[in-house]
């Protein structure tokens, strides 16, 4: 392989998302995989006239559909942005150029700016590169499906980190079949412990707040008295894996995403699963410790919960041992490695 640079295209982030941890992680293990291969993540920001236009835009409340999405023509480098150090312990390696080289870069855009590939002409330039798609419903990042559809036609390689949006993207782009690989993203279960468990109802209200307050006010009476349910929001993340440690209910409001993190992290810390599973958990929603709920059946989801409070759950946490350990082995650091040397093998092909 010759010397290769794979460049990830993120926003100017103020807290990394799920989304964004995944491809930081990415970068970093990248570095560290071989000699003659570098990476780095390049964030872009509207341009001080883009940003003015598009606040004229909503206070005139003016919409034009055929530009609906960012304009990459109208973004810059975002040159003193640095990643916030408390997200990983490694260095982030950040570019600052949107002079792409031909012969060594691959650029990766995530699936929300997935018209940028048009928008910065990356194929008349012949710069190689790649669509990270992390969830089908947010594939739709233009209203100017040609200029989509040029974009992915265009890629070198769609990458998906979820069998759901595989089978998307094979049924909308059916010529671009062979060009679509799967990678991994690996969660730290050894961060996750079980303590002594207590009468907690844990849940992240920040997908579906309505859904969260409909549910606990059909619990208020209800709920044993020895019960209690504690919102994980505002909190640190030393905080939040202590509390799911000793919590034995998890509420999943996972909305339209490609694979939904907290429920497995909910799952590793010894929980019970239980609720609406977003799209791509549908690969690891599986009984006993994962139980499913219909998105909006907010009465389904009462009882399903009163259901498990009042069975008889002792050794719950031995009996279910074996399927948190598969799926710490599914969402392992070697399969996430494995799969990178993979794509990477990919790209190599096509210097």
């Amino acid at each position: 392989m010759k010397n290769i640079n794979i460049i990830y295209l993120l926003p100017e982030l103020k807290g990394a998302s799920g989304g964004a941890k995944v491809i930081y992680n990415h970068s970093i293990i990248l570095n560290n995989l071989k000699k003659n291969l570098s990476s780095n993540v390049t964030h872009l920001k509207k341009k001080l006239s883009y940003k003015l236009e598009t606040s004229l835009i909503k206070k005139i409340k003016f919409f034009d559909k055929k530009k609906a999405g960012w304009d990459g023509t109208k973004m810059k480098i975002s040159k003193r942005f640095i990643p916030n150090k408390k997200w990983f312990n490694e260095k982030i390696n950040v570019n600052k150029s949107l002079n792409f080289d031909k012969k060594k870069d691959f650029i990766i855009i995530p699936e929300i700016w997935a018209h940028f590939a048009v928008d910065l002409k990356l194929y008349e330039k012949k710069i190689n590169y790649g669509i990270f798609v992390q969830g089908f419903y947010h594939m739709n990042s233009s209203n100017d499906f040609i200029k989509l559809k040029k974009s992915y036609d265009n890629a070198s390689l769609i990458i998906t980190d979820s069998v759901y949006s595989i089978n998307y993207l094979k049924e909308m782009f059916p010529k671009q079949r062979k060009k679509i690989i799967r990678i991994n993203f690996s969660i730290d279960h050894k961060k996750f412990k079980i303590k002594k468990k207590s009468n907690i109802i844990t849940y992240m209200p920040r997908k579906l707040p309505d859904h969260a307050k409909l549910l606990n006010f059909y619990l208020k009476n209800l709920l044993p008295k020895n019960w209690k349910i504690i919102p994980l929001k505002d909190i640190t993340q030393a905080r939040l894996i202590d509390t799911l440690s000793r919590s034995k209910i998890f509420l999943s409001f996972s909305n339209l995403e490609g694979i939904g993190i907290p429920p497995i992290e909910a799952a590793l810390s010894g929980n019970k699963v239980i609720g609406y599973i977003g799209g791509g958990g549908v690969e690891y929603w599986k009984q006993p410790i994962f139980t499913k709920v219909e998105n909006g059946e907010i009465r389904d989801f009462g009882k399903k919960i009163l259901s498990h409070i009042s069975q008889n759950n002792e050794n719950w946490i031995k009996k279910t041992s074996n399927q948190r350990h598969k799926l710490a082995l599914q969402y392992s650091k070697e399969e996430e490695i494995n799969s990178l040397i993979k794509m990477t093998n990919r790209i190599s092909k096509l210097f």
